[in-house]
């Protein structure tokens, strides 16, 4: 970290489901994150806008537009940025092989550790048996899954007005559902074994808004989560290590570093 500045720099920073376009997108948060880090390769694991959603209904407040302006501030700046859309914002997909504004828009990529290995990097979708054979229910869960966010903001509504830090109801009753934990292991699986068929050391996804990095029978499998309940990313350090960094429980620990601060001052006063 760049004591001076802030900043910290990794070489490489892979983010996804975003979902901008929804109410349930903590752009705000993603946007501290990006002003406190920064890297020589950025990735767009997918899903970053949510055509679905703005299909149904358009919302779009500033902090989204700020979102996608950071971004292509980094492009031009010399970073190198890959989207790899996913199933929320397939329609990227007609667009493959093509670059805007320095973001290059691939199906999938290969990225290099600094310390040699390789790993797949791809949205996951494709590995989703619902997603693939019965898109129509995917619809309706989505669906079920907007109202389950819904909740999760009046929650967290409630607890800031109680002096609390933000806390994902949402994905702490995912946790909790056997289904939703079967599912993610079967999601896992299949991962770990499209990894040994390309013959890669690890594999880098996301959908599935659950942040995991974990060996998976000699494959290092990792999900850099979402910015729509953990508010997480994975990155790479310079020496090739690889970290999942969850951004609300830093802002969790600077919010509870303040509090002492004004403590001090009142008490002075």
């Amino acid at each position: 970290m760049d004591a001076s500045s802030g900043v910290t720099r990794y070489r490489s920073i892979w983010i996804s489901d975003v979902h901008l376009g929804t109410r349930g997108c903590k752009a705000e948060f993603l946007l501290d994150f990006l002003k406190h880090n920064e890297s020589d390769h950025l990735y767009l694991v997918g899903d970053i806008v949510d055509g679905w959603r703005l299909r149904k209904s358009w919302y779009w407040p500033q902090a989204h537009n700020d979102v996608v302006q950071k971004i292509l501030r980094r492009a031009r700046k010399g970073v190198h940025v890959y989207y790899i859309p996913g199933n929320h914002d397939e329609a990227a997909r007609d667009y493959i092989g093509l670059q805007f504004g320095g973001v290059h828009v691939v199906e999938e990529w290969v990225h290099k550790t600094a310390d040699g290995r390789s790993f797949l990097v791809t949205h996951g979708d494709r590995f989703d048996v619902v997603v693939k054979y019965a898109k129509w229910l995917a619809f309706i869960g989505d669906n079920a899954y907007v109202v389950l966010l819904h909740a999760n903001n009046l929650f967290n509504a409630v607890r800031r007005k109680l002096g609390f830090t933000y806390w994902s109801l949402s994905a702490f009753l995912k946790h909790k559902a056997k289904t939703a934990v079967d599912f993610i292991g079967k999601y896992e699986e299949a991962l770990g074994d499209e990894a040994r068929r390309r013959k890669v050391d690890g594999i880098i996804c996301g959908h599935i808004h659950t942040a995991e990095m974990r060996e998976l029978e000699g494959i290092l499998y990792c999900n850099d989560g979402d910015w729509v309940e953990s508010c997480t990313a994975l990155v790479e350090h310079p020496c090739g290590r690889l970290e999942i960094i969850n951004w609300a429980d830093v802002l969790r620990r600077r919010t509870t570093l303040k509090v002492p601060e004004k403590t001090a001052e009142k008490a002075a006063a």
